[in-house]
């Protein structure tokens, strides 16, 4: 049986908490599937916008929301101890509920190069701190005993007394990845793989070809796992100034994400069409001017190339069509642009309905 196609919104921890729970209840009221919330870096300091803790929000959004799911899009294990994320986990599953929770990991070169850790890593690389990082979190949520002595983690903890107050399922947990190492992995240990923005059709078609390979070495069933795509999303009744809404975002995950991701972002690109000669004019601008100048340095022709869900609610159905072909089940749309409130609201009034009811 295939998975149904889902369509949710991420947005990144690094507006008020009150504009995000807003936005979450407007996707709520609107029948967005998923509230994906991405962990935002210090970076974001340089262009006005405060970093806060998505595992914190979440908690609160999933108590002021009533149907959508809630989703961690993604956190990482380089900033806490997979036992730590288990406890955080555990607040999540009980502000939400059973079947209003995914987990989602990463290593996230970006943070990491932020806080220090280099492009490298630690003494161990990305694959080795995300697969003992799944196996330690999974084994604190299921309650077992644990006894875990791996090359990047150590972590220790008695079973869970049958009369414990906690829940006791799992929730799915997924990979955010762009290299093939991540990829292959999610299909080997996780429901599922989130790929970074700016992905393409032709990059999710990738992106599921690897992941199921990962799946079918490890002997598991490729067909019943999510792919998770982050694409800039931008919807309005005038199809030119929606896309315009899209411009903004697409010109800072070009000026910034890719370049920060460098080797893993090769075949990203290569998929879009987009060199780094491309993109250099815009991570200048980015640097000069802020995301305003960067938005202006960005052509038609390059955010054409992004792919972005954007323009009239027909072009927003159209494009997304072309995802779910491309083997997509989960779309994490990034909505920006004017009046955020509104485009959820037009976004469930004429676009979801398409999907939901074919």
């Amino acid at each position: 049986m295939s998975l149904p196609f889902k369509i949710g919104v991420l947005q990144l921890s690094m507006e008020p908490l009150d504009e995000t729970v807003h936005m979450a209840q407007a996707c709520d009221a609107a029948g967005f599937d998923v509230f994906w919330l991405a962990e935002a870096y210090p970076w974001w300091r340089k262009h006005s916008m405060e970093a806060r803790s998505s595992t914190a929000a979440t908690a609160i959004i999933a108590r002021e929301t009533k149907r959508i799911v809630i989703a961690w899009g993604i956190i990482s294990p380089y900033t806490r101890h997979p036992v730590q994320i288990a406890m955080e986990a555990r607040i999540l599953q009980e502000a939400a509920g059973e079947g209003r929770f995914l987990l989602g990991l990463g290593a996230s070169k970006i943070f990491m190069k932020e806080i220090g850790e280099g492009e490298k890593g630690r003494d161990v690389g990305p694959a080795t701190v995300m697969r003992e990082s799944i196996e330690i979190i999974k084994g604190m949520l299921s309650g077992n005993e644990v006894k875990y002595q791996g090359k990047a983690f150590q972590a220790f903890a008695p079973a869970l007394k049958s009369d414990a107050r906690a829940p006791r399922w799992l929730p799915p947990i997924y990979v955010g990845a762009t290299g093939p190492v991540l990829q292959r992995l999610a299909g080997a240990m996780t429901q599922g793989l989130l790929t970074a923005s700016i992905t393409t059709p032709k990059f999710a078609r990738y992106s599921r070809k690897v992941m199921e390979d990962g799946a079918k070495k490890a002997g598991r069933d490729a067909s019943q796992l999510d792919l998770g795509c982050v694409v800039i999303g931008s919807v309005g009744e005038d199809p030119r100034t929606a896309r315009e809404g899209a411009r903004e975002m697409a010109a800072m995950y070009l000026a910034n994400k890719v370049q920060n991701i460098k080797g893993s972002a090769d075949t990203l690109l290569e998929c879009a069409g987009l060199t780094r000669e491309e993109i250099e004019p815009i991570a200048d601008a980015m640097e000069k001017g802020g995301r305003k100048a960067a938005a202006r340095a960005l052509s038609d022709s390059t955010l054409e190339k992004v792919c972005p869900i954007a323009g009239s609610p027909k072009q927003c159905i159209e494009k997304l069509e072309e995802y779910r072909a491309a083997g997509c089940t989960q779309m994490m749309l990034e909505l920006w642009g004017d009046d955020r409130l509104e485009q959820a609201r037009l976004f469930g009034e004429k676009v979801l309905p398409h999907f939901h009811h074919p």
